[in-house]
């Protein structure tokens, strides 16, 4: 039998209880939370759930995007899918070195017929 010589404190993640505690909400909304994928969590060897302090934040996205969307928590869980992408290609626009002016590619043109909607002198009739 091994015994630790050291106790190892969990001062960067919460039990369920603390962390509701601190989000100030009730520790089942939290379970569902974690069972709808809002909140990252982990369980340990007995099946306990500890939750990282930086999903304190993610409480506060959740409670400011329910309370401007109209939305069930499960729906909720697409929109912050979907702004997170959203994100996520703002990010890399930004990253990308900046083209040519009108947003084209420098000498792309387009083979083929005409845009429907590009101009076009009247016909001879």
């Amino acid at each position: 039998m091994t015994y630790a010589l050291v106790r190892i404190t969990r001062t960067d993640r919460l039990d369920v209880d603390a962390f509701a505690h601190a989000a100030r909400l009730h520790p089942d909304l939290v379970r569902r939370f974690v069972a709808l994928g809002l909140l990252e969590a982990a369980a340990d060897e007995s099946g306990r759930l500890w939750l990282p302090r930086s999903q304190l934040a993610v409480v506060g996205r959740i409670r400011r995007l329910r309370a401007a969307l109209p939305v069930n928590y499960a729906a909720l869980g697409l929109v912050i899918d979907l702004l997170d992408r959203v994100a996520e290609l703002e990010a890399a626009l930004r990253r990308r070195p900046a083209g040519p002016p009108g947003g084209g590619r420098a000498g792309h043109r387009r083979q083929g017929r005409a845009h429907p909607l590009a101009h076009r002198p009247p016909a001879d009739h």
